[in-house]
């Protein structure tokens, strides 16, 4: 019996599926809640404490579970659900910990703006000039990614949870719309960091 197979002769695991399913919408709703919260809530950090090397970390933790998903992608192609499995996982703990960590920097670091070449919080008309249409395509990947990041989590949640319990039908369904999203949205996180590097 092959790899592939073997996985799809496992008996769906219904009851550990409907338990998981409340997870995903609790776990969704607190997400959103603290993402809405970060720009109006500041915590102040211990004197000395900085946590402005971490837009690196949230690039590379993104463009890792990107790299995740497409060998995940590829190895279910080739048969190997083991492999996809492991990859998989992977790409969620790192969507994970870059979640925390974003999550965790936002609510203690001011915005950076593309353009700030003062770094003072405000984009001026001589600044706005300066980097003229470019602002532009950097807001329009920045909006596409925060949307359809927020949108996207409870459906990423759910196809894990189809295939973490047998449910392979509706794993490979909700896959195939999901995927693409996922993978987007982990390539534009690393996207928005470069277009921003210069100005932190």
């Amino acid at each position: 019996m092959s790899d592939l197979e073997t996985f799809r002769s496992r008996e769906p695991n219904l009851a550990l599926a409907k338990r998981l399913k409340v997870v995903v919408w609790i776990l969704t709703g607190v997400v959103l809640l603290l993402v809405g919260m970060m720009r109006r809530v500041t915590i102040e950090l211990p004197e000395g404490m900085d946590l402005g090397f971490l837009p690196p970390v949230h690039a590379s933790l993104n463009a890792l579970a990107a790299l995740a998903l497409i060998v995940a992608l590829v190895a279910i192609k080739g048969g190997k659900a083991g492999l996809h499995q492991r990859c998989v996982n992977t790409a969620m703990v790192l969507s994970g910990l870059f979640l925390l960590s974003y999550v965790s920097y936002h609510f203690t670091t001011g915005e950076t703006l593309y353009g700030d070449t003062s770094g003072d919080g405000i984009l001026d008309d001589e600044e706005r000039a300066a980097v003229g249409g470019m602002r532009t395509v950097y807001l329009v990947i920045l909006l596409s990614h925060i949307v359809l990041a927020a949108l996207s989590l409870p459906f990423i949640l759910m196809t894990y949870v189809y295939g973490y319990t047998a449910q392979f039908a509706k794993h490979r369904r909700m896959a195939r719309r999901v995927f693409p999203v996922w993978l987007y949205v982990a390539v534009t996180g690393p996207a928005c960091y470069l277009l921003l590097r210069p100005y932190y």
